[in-house]
């Protein structure tokens, strides 16, 4: 595969998404550095695993921390005391684990780093197919961001979401062919409860809380198919 002869920044949580998406971007660009946030979720070893994942793949990441959504406390990602597993307390139509606006502020973030480092090309792992509900993972979503985001900077940089439109299974599929599927397994964190001391064949997490139920219904749509 023909490398795109420019640079571009993977906005990386360390989970199966983003490091599938961290492995599509190795293969396609001849630069590739990574971003991670530090929000004050309670799954905080996704944080380092995003940095063993980076290091695996010879990608420099850069950790941001955010204050702010701690101080707002309104997910159950960040608050403990709420069930994982319940609607939001607040956006009652949506789950507990959604963080109002997270997506905005870290591609905004994400956009500005860009910018700074001069990097033309900037990829996310968010998903409308298989996915948690979050609205902030839609296609229109990406795409107003980013004309607001060029517009109100003058720049040209262009957002990718390479899984925007796969399931879980056929995610699981791009990281095999992308040559992740090893670091996804064995690396990767994407359990809402923080639960990284049990592996599965579908990788580490508790098995019960949602993320959890997705990546492994992903994982066993995918072996039946291969």
């Amino acid at each position: 595969m023909a490398k795109i002869a420019s640079k571009a920044l993977v906005v990386f949580s360390g989970g199966q998404d983003s490091t599938t998406c961290l492995g599509w971007a190795k293969n396609r660009f001849d630069f590739v550095e990574s971003i991670t946030f530090d929000y004050g979720q309670k799954h905080r070893v996704e944080i380092a695993q995003a940095e063993k994942i980076a290091k695996a793949l010879h990608v420099k990441n850069t950790l941001l921390s955010l204050d702010a959504f701690s101080q707002l406390n309104d997910s159950a990602l960040i608050d403990g005391t709420q069930d994982i597993g319940a609607h939001h307390k607040t956006h009652t139509n949506l789950p507990a684990s959604f963080v109002p606006n997270r997506n905005a502020i870290f591609f905004t973030l994400a956009h500005a780093f860009a910018q700074k480092q001069g990097i033309e090309h900037i990829i996310i792992g968010v998903n409308q197919t298989d996915y948690s509900g979050y609205p902030d993972c839609r296609e229109p979503f990406v795409k107003a961001l980013e004309l607001a985001l060029n517009l109100g900077s003058e720049a040209t940089i262009t957002f990718h979401s390479p899984l925007m439109h796969l399931t879980k299974a056929e995610t699981f599929a791009l990281s095999d062919k992308e040559g992740v599927l090893g670091l996804v397994i064995d690396e990767s964190h994407t359990c809402y409860n923080g639960d990284h001391s049990e592996k599965h064949d579908w990788g580490y997490g508790c098995g019960k809380c949602p993320a959890c139920v997705l990546r492994k219904a992903g994982w066993e749509a995918y072996t039946q198919s291969i």
